[in-house]
């Protein structure tokens, strides 16, 4: 007993509780709806993993949801909000085609070149967030929101361009294949390849049949950095100083505005790498006209606060996100569910993420009844009440 209120005291036994309890509610939900839960699952799991090009497109889905949800985490532990990561994720992607569509250069100027584009375009819309929070006191979640809608429409203004727009399209013209990170991406297609990976089932699945690429490898890297940046070094003391307590911050010296441009700034550039990484290593390494928004800042807000706004914390709760979303639609296709019973446990296991004292409490009540348990033994010992 002992061992389980040490662990209910614990920040990631809410996100594990959250996450038993989103299942229950599916679970739920579905038997109301005269589904089977089991086998309901069994299809969720055998989507997301069942096969190797499901495990790759798992992680493919994983990686932009990862990084926008490391800037999420990375300004809340500084005091800011960036509910932004969604807009900076598009200015992302932006940049990065206009730069990869325009310039066609050898893969290893190209490949920098897109990628810094996009970075370039989220630092800088998370930066004016900065400047506006910082100059007028204008609350981040306000601007942000606004730049979200900003940057869509900018998006279709972009796409529908004569410079850009691909004829008899909805999007614009793909950037030049030297600024694509798809592994193999030339060499997978030919027969060589074919033939090379005819021995290894497992590889030629999850290669042909997938747009596997590093970007997960470099947003697993970032993540790391960002959790030693904030936990290591003066700037990342400085900035999680300023998040506390503003005025104690300046009273030891540290510039409070230029902390909180600074998050904002790499906040952004953390959702701008999203989006850049998705336009080099995700078909059609393009940009399309978008009727609403894309999301994939949203859900990075979830994985967020699934994993207690930690950094590193968001690797496993992305793919988890990730493979909910996939495996989901398995559910749809064998069992007839509709897939919004996935989004349901979603939002519930983002709910109960939202009330943290829940888990708190229940440690107290155990620890309150253990201690009860404890004092009625002792009065029941002969002499204790003399």
């Amino acid at each position: 007993m002992n061992a389980v209120i040490k662990f209910l005291k614990k920040p990631i036994a809410s996100s594990l509780l959250a996450i038993l309890v989103g299942f229950i509610v599916a679970a739920v939900v579905l038997a109301v709806a005269g589904y089977d839960p089991i086998g309901s699952f069994a299809a969720l799991f055998q989507g997301a993993l069942g096969k190797p090009k499901y495990i790759a497109n798992v992680i493919i889905k994983a990686t932009p949801i990862l990084l926008t949800g490391v800037g999420v985490a990375f300004a809340f532990q500084t005091g800011l909000f960036n509910i932004g990561a969604e807009g900076q994720y598009i200015a992302a992607t932006i940049l990065s085609s206009i730069v990869g569509i325009t310039l066609d250069l050898p893969a290893v100027l190209e490949i920098p070149l897109v990628i810094l584009a996009g970075v370039a375009g989220g630092a800088a819309l998370g930066a004016f967030i900065g400047f506006l929070k910082a100059r007028f006191g204008i609350h981040e979640v306000i601007t942000s929101i606004m730049t979200n809608w900003i940057m869509l429409y900018l998006c279709n203004f972009v796409v529908m361009s004569d410079a850009f727009h691909k004829p008899n399209s909805t999007s614009a013209l793909p950037i030049h294949s030297s600024g694509y990170i798809t592994i193999l991406h030339e060499w997978k297609t030919t027969d060589a390849a074919v033939d090379a990976l005819a021995g290894v089932p497992w590889l030629r699945e999850a290669l042909l049949k997938t747009d596997l690429n590093a970007g997960f490898i470099i947003a697993v890297l970032v993540a790391v950095a960002e959790s030693i940046l904030l936990a290591r070094t003066k700037l990342g003391y400085e900035l999680r100083a300023v998040g506390y307590n503003k005025d104690a911050a300046l009273f030891a010296g540290i510039p409070v505005n230029r902390s909180i441009v600074l998050c904002m700034l790499i906040s952004g550039a953390v959702c701008g790498l999203a989006g850049a990484l998705n336009i080099t290593g995700i078909a059609p390494h393009t940009i399309t006209l978008l009727a609403a928004q894309e999301g994939y800042g949203f859900n990075g807000l979830s994985v967020a606060f699934i994993a207690g706004c930690s950094c590193v914390g968001c690797i496993p709760a992305s793919l988890l996100f990730s493979g909910l979303i996939y495996g989901g639609m398995s559910v749809q296709q064998v069992m007839g569910a509709p897939s919004d019973i996935i989004n349901i446990m979603i939002g519930t296991i983002v709910f109960f993420i939202a009330l943290p004292a829940v888990t708190r409490r229940i440690a107290e009540w155990l620890e309150r009844r253990q201690e009860a348990k404890a004092a009625a033994g002792d009065a029941a010992l002969p002499g204790k009440e003399a």
